[in-house]
């Protein structure tokens, strides 16, 4: 996934807080505390304080935010003629919502059923028929509660504009008021700091400190994200005007979102890491592991490089396979950095690094849903 910064300014880069945001991806943790083993705890108790009217109403709209972020949480980068801000306040950002219009609400709201035409500027279902069949024929594939709340928003989005706003209000009283109060000084602490590094050492250094998964480059004049994801958008779009926005997250992680819907300003939502949880391997580099360990005959020599170290030579006997064959399967196991080598006198040994190993399921799962 690439963003296009050629000619962006420096001035035009921000680093910003929103309470709905954040609101948004803590819903998600709510919904999906599997993906999210850090707040287990939170979501659990947070879970469980809920009121039996509040929690109905949340599973109402729940495909806003379980398994696709929509950009509903993010109004801010939608208005046309817009500056681009954040709220400072939930009830900020909540007016930002409402200063959305009808067009660009409906279809952020139905990215579950458009999900696949999310960057392609496809036509509104609120003015497009082929598009407004499309919404209903998906969301009848999702169930009733989507087919329920899609026909509602295409009929007349206003009650449900309304509608949206009272439940994110009454789950600010009901706990995210003093879940914001916690998390934002993080939050803030972490926007300021990049800040400074994008003042004082420039773009390519802030954005390497927001994530591993993140580059710049400056002669192409492009931030590439590291996803499974493809797309495409531009931070210099003359119709919305130069501008890119980064924006930290407590409840992110493992998710890296990036907003590239055409026609509004791009939004990197990122999360802020803590301090116990490993580097992540890059796409390409679990891409490779996998591959490397398909192999059926370097599942085998794996088999005795996990119980201890082997030569070349010792392996291609216990394998009766020849020396050479035996060096390219270690060869390949070595680029995927699979397993680790050592001389000893004349002999080189070779071992299975096992806590790589051990966190293939972790990172393949952090590569999907990054």
């Amino acid at each position: 996934m690439h963003i296009d910064i050629a000619g962006l300014t420096p001035d035009r880069v921000e680093f910003a807080t929103s309470p709905l945001a954040e609101l948004g991806v803590a819903l998600h943790a709510l919904s999906e505390p599997g993906h999210h083993p850090g707040v287990h705890g939170w979501a659990t108790a947070t879970a469980a304080g809920l009121e039996p009217d509040l929690a109905d109403r949340l599973m109402e709209a729940e495909f806003l935010w379980r398994n696709t972020f929509s950009d509903v949480f993010m109004p801010f980068a939608g208005i046309r003629g817009g500056d681009g801000r954040t709220g400072a306040t939930l009830a900020e950002d909540l007016d930002l919502l409402d200063r959305l219009d009808d067009e660009r609400f409906v279809t952020a709201a139905l990215e579950f059923t458009c999900s696949c035409v999310y960057g392609a500027g496809a036509a509104s279902p609120l003015s497009d028929p082929a598009m407004r069949t499309r919404a209903l024929d998906m969301a009848a594939a999702r169930g009733p509660r989507q087919v329920d709340f899609t026909q509602r928003l295409l009929a007349d989005p206003a009650p449900v504009r309304r509608w949206l706003r009272r439940l994110f209000e009454d789950l600010d009283q009901a706990f995210f008021a003093d879940t914001w109060r916690r998390v934002s000084v993080q939050l803030v602490a972490d926007a300021r700091h990049k800040t400074e590094l994008l003042r004082h050492k420039g773009l390519a250094e802030a954005v390497g400190a927001v994530s591993p998964a993140l580059t710049v480059d400056e002669e192409a004049g492009r931030i590439s994200v590291d996803k499974l994801a493809e797309g495409r958008t531009t931070a210099v779009d003359p119709d919305v005007g130069p501008g890119l926005t980064l924006m930290p997250s407590t409840f992110g992680w493992p998710h890296l979102m990036v907003l590239h819907a055409p026609g509004w300003r791009p939004v990197l939502h990122y999360p802020v890491r803590m301090p116990d949880l490993p580097v992540p391997a890059s796409v390409e580099l679990l891409q490779r592991r996998m591959e490397a360990l398909a192999h059926p005959m370097r599942m085998r020599l794996c088999r005795n490089l996990a119980r201890s170290p082997y030569t070349t030579g010792e392996l291609a006997e216990s394998h009766s396979i020849t020396a050479p064959e035996v060096s390219r399967h270690l060869s390949v196991l070595k680029k995927a950095g699979l397993i680790t080598t050592r001389r000893r006198g004349r002999y080189v040994l070779h071992q299975l690094d096992v806590t790589v190993v051990a966190r293939l399921g972790s990172d393949f799962l952090e590569g999907v849903l990054r």
